[in-house]
């Protein structure tokens, strides 16, 4: 009959008395009852089964499998299958033949022991089914996704994997177009698993939602949420737990979701913004504690995974992200201390620097300059750490600049040394005076900041390191002016060490300094007040400006086996790199601009008693560098008749030089006379050379450099006395020089070199930055002579030098040189403006009267002077006569 419902098999009495007591079948739709069963009396009419409360459902171990038949059995399973599943009273609900097909679908994958896995065969009918009518993928989502939650409850774990397989397949199977609508079921169901407060399911969620992560998706979604999985993840990644492999596979979960989640969100604009500050801040520490506590043992460790999800964090970040990417890792490494250590603070930025993009490391570098200004009040290990994390990050900034504030990285790194040089000569690095520092410190983190300077130029092309120079230059108290130099409390002592530690710096970028034009390297703005300091009284820093001037000429990087020549008369030429052409134009004009000033202050720094073996080595690897680098005839010339003074300033008795130092004096000479006869002179110069050589050496080795420049030096006793066999004779060099290229300048030898002093001497000549009066410091009235010169008194040298500088005794001279530097560190700028003011017109008055004196006119015969006529310089001459 086609009508007809089909008949359903007979029920076993066994199903109704085996139901709990109170509850009821489920009622059957209107129309259908169920078959007459042989054991089950009549229910009266009219009276139906009552359907079970909203969840509860009938145990199945209460029907008596073993007692029914194959035919039964099913509609069994079909019957605790509905009630299980709650589904509401009707035809569909009642047989699982008439249930939707989804749900029959979903149903068949999970086989009855859990331990057997997914049903593969059934899991592709979903797939297939899901690909056929993608409308249902949202059913499909909630339903799995409320199994789940079933099982989860009921602690069925085997059954919870079932089913997150089970979604990861579909999430794989849709189509981008579609996945939406799986999503956020598949999202809240991660949700339950990590809330959980087991691990493995921990484990669990989170490898299903990298999987999730590294699916694209071409549609936007705009309302999705990972804030939840950033926070869980992070929180994974600081679990602590007993069982170490245990807590090293949660950690590494919490890491990779952290990385499923950067990857999910940071090319996305649609989604939420990852680089937010209250992101970062739970993001970073996460990483860098895993990276901080574990090694790399192997590819599954912490700190494997935790590199690999920070470089990849770091690599996707943008210009305006890497601020607050940076951030949390300088916070971190202050909360935990772990600058003092280094190493660790090392490892974080080498691996930030090599993981960001090129041009933007200078914001990197900047954040670590605003930094270590913001930690100027703490401990010097502390500024030393972020100092030599700056070193190791400028070495790896590949792209020739440090951003478009070159100096300012310059500045903040000299202002770092005087606030250390203050904190050394103090004793504390607080305002209050209660946090002690020692010297050693301090000292550590001076050598740090130089390092750091020498590294940052060493990343700048040739033409920012002149400027650096010359910015450096200009912060170094300079011999005639006064820059700020910070606290005005450093004294002299202080204005030494800011001497000294600026030097260094400068020798840094020196070092690393390479130019082939010499006019560039050294303008006079910057070798003019550079020699300056080499006429100074303080040895160290007249060592460091040999050791700048020499490194900034040395072009060819000579200099290293140069300096064998002050150590040893046997020295071997054809090590030396040497240019085949001559002077190039830029050369040759370096050499007529500033080599006389060159070879006056090697002259003067001679004459120096202070000067030790290092000062002599100095000396002799300028000579010989210079003599490289700029070789030509004319510097040929002038540099012997340089040897020659110097060999006669030796020889003086009006110097007060000691017996070591005339001793000096002559190895230097004899060592760079040497070199000098091997590069191009003519043979016999050479062998004149050699021959006084061998006469010192069989009878005064002292004035050679192998017996002189030792840990030991044999010296005579007594006054130094030096025989004529022992010199280098003016007249044998001539003869020597004679008919060669040479002999154009041969005459230059007649006139002695002989150096002018002038002003910049007297300037230079001081023991501390604190002389800055100079010249008038003697011009003070009180001071001066006020008796009236006749004016017949002749004009004379001591009558223009009485004019300027009037001296007492020399006790007198430095009593009045401390009072004039105590009132211009103590007396306000008007004051001293106005004692300048009156020194200035007493100079004036003095000048006045001299030139009254030169213009008077001749005495007459008569005994009567003539009325005086009007001065030359205040005549007035017509127009015509002015040319």
């Amino acid at each position: 009959m086609p009508g007809t419902l089909p008949r359903f098999p007979s029920m076993p009495s066994s199903f109704l008395s085996s139901l709990p007591r109170g509850v009821n079948p489920p009622s059957l739709p209107r129309g259908i009852s169920l078959p007459s069963l042989p054991s089950l009396p009549s229910m009266p009419r009219g009276v139906t089964i009552p359907s079970l409360p909203r969840g509860m459902s009938l145990p199945r171990a209460a029907v008596a499998m073993s007692t029914v038949t194959q035919a039964p059995r099913r509609l069994l399973q079909d019957c605790c299958s509905v009630l299980d599943h709650q589904t509401p009273g009707g035809l569909c609900g009642c047989c699982w033949a008439l249930r939707p097909r989804y749900k029959r679908l979903v149903d068949n994958i999970f086989p009855e022991d859990p331990e057997d896995g997914l049903v593969k065969a059934n899991m592709e009918k979903l797939t297939f089914f899901a690909l056929s009518a993608p409308e249902k993928l949202d059913r499909i989502a909630a339903y799995l996704s409320e199994r789940l939650t079933r099982e989860l409850n009921r602690h069925r774990y085997g059954y919870v994997c079932i089913a997150m397989e089970a979604m990861e397949q579909l999430l794989l199977a849709c189509h981008c177009q579609s996945i939406n609508l799986l999503v956020e079921s598949f999202l809240s169901t991660l949700r339950l698993l990590l809330e959980a407060d087991k691990p493995h399911l921990h484990i669990l969620a989170t490898s299903s939602f990298v999987k999730f992560a590294n699916i694209e998706e071409d549609t936007p979604s705009y309302h999705r949420s990972y804030d939840f999985f950033v926070s869980r993840f992070s929180q994974m990644c600081h679990t602590e737990h007993q069982d170490t492999d245990l807590q090293n596979k949660i950690r590494v979960s919490g890491i990779r979701g952290l990385q499923g989640v950067v990857r999910k969100t940071v090319d996305d604009e649609l989604q939420v913004n990852i680089w937010e500050p209250h992101h970062m801040e739970q993001i970073v520490p996460a990483l860098l504690v895993n990276l901080q506590q574990h090694t790399h043992t192997n590819s599954e460790s912490p700190a494997e995974q935790t590199e690999v999800c920070f470089r990849e964090l770091l690599g996707r970040a943008a210009y305006g992200h890497i601020t607050n990417a940076v951030r949390p890792v300088l916070m971190h490494l202050d909360s935990h201390s772990l600058w003092e250590g280094r190493s660790f603070a090392v490892q974080c930025f080498q691996i930030i620097m090599y993981s960001i993009q090129p041009q933007h490391s200078h914001l990197v570098i900047q954040q670590l300059l605003g930094h270590l200004d913001d930690n100027s009040r703490s401990p010097a290990s502390v500024r030393a750490g972020i100092v030599e994390v700056l070193s190791e990050a400028a070495a790896i900034e590949a792209t020739g600049s440090v951003g478009p504030t070159v100096l300012e990285v310059f500045n903040t790194l000299l202002r770092q040394l005087r606030q250390s040089v203050d904190y050394q000569l103090t004793g504390y690095y607080d305002k209050d005076g209660k946090q002690e520092t020692t010297s050693s410190d301090e000292k550590t983190l001076q050598d740090a900041v130089i390092k750091t300077i020498g590294s940052f130029a060493n990343t700048l092309p040739v033409y920012q390191r002149s400027e650096v120079m010359l910015f450096i230059m200009g912060r170094i108290p300079v011999p005639g002016m006064y820059p700020v130099l910070g606290s005005p409390n450093a004294g002299f002592e202080g204005s030494r060490m800011i001497q000294v530690m600026l030097l260094k710096s400068l020798l840094q970028v020196s070092e690393r300094y390479d130019s082939s034009n010499l006019l560039t390297a050294l303008p006079s703005a910057f070798l003019e007040p550079l020699l300056s300091f080499t006429l100074m009284e303080d040895p160290e820093i007249r060592l460091l400006v040999l050791s700048i001037v020499t490194s900034l000429i040395d072009r060819r990087h000579n200099a290293p086996r140069l300096a064998a020549t002050a150590a040893s008369v046997t020295f071997d030429v054809s090590v030396l790199q040497r240019k085949e052409d001559r002077c190039s134009r830029q050369d040759n004009l370096f050499i007529r601009k500033h080599a006389q000033r060159l070879y006056r202050h090697i002259y003067l720094t001679c004459k120096e008693e202070s000067s030790g073996r290092s000062h002599y080595q100095a000396l002799c690897a300028l000579l010989a560098v210079v003599c490289v680098e700029l070789t030509n005839e004319e510097v040929t010339v002038d540099l012997i008749r340089l040897v020659l003074a110097l060999q006669e300033l030796a020889l003086s008795n009006q110097e007060c030089l000691s017996v070591f130092n005339r001793c000096g004096v002559h190895a230097v000479c004899a060592a760079f006379l040497l070199l000098l006869s091997q590069l191009g002179p003519p043979p016999p110069l050479h062998q004149h050379v050699t021959q006084v050589i061998e006469s010192r050496q069989s009878s005064a080795p002292h004035l050679l450099p192998d017996d002189l420049f030792c840990d030991k030096p044999r010296l005579p006793e007594g006054e130094l006395k030096v025989d004529e066999d022992f010199l280098f004779s003016q007249l044998k060099i001539c003869a020597a020089l004679t008919g060669s290229s040479y002999s154009a300048h041969a005459e230059r030898f007649s006139t002695p070199y002989t150096p002018q002093i002038t002003d910049e001497d007297r300037l230079s000549k001081r023991k501390s930055i604190g002389d800055v009066i100079s010249l008038q410091i003697d011009m003070d009235p009180e001071y001066c002579d006020t008796e009236q010169k006749p004016e017949t008194e002749q004009i004379t040298f001591e009558t223009l030098k009485n004019a300027i500088d009037d001296r007492g005794s020399v006790e007198e001279d430095e009593r009045r040189r401390m009072q004039v530097v105590e009132k211009f560190q103590t007396a306000p700028f008007e004051e001293i403006a106005a004692h300048c003011g009156a020194r200035t017109s007493l100079l004036h008055s003095k000048l006045d009267h001299i030139f009254d004196l030169i213009i008077r006119p001749p005495p007459s015969p008569s005994g009567h002077s003539p009325p005086r006529s009007t001065p030359l310089y205040e005549m007035k001459f017509p127009d015509l006569c002015v040319y």
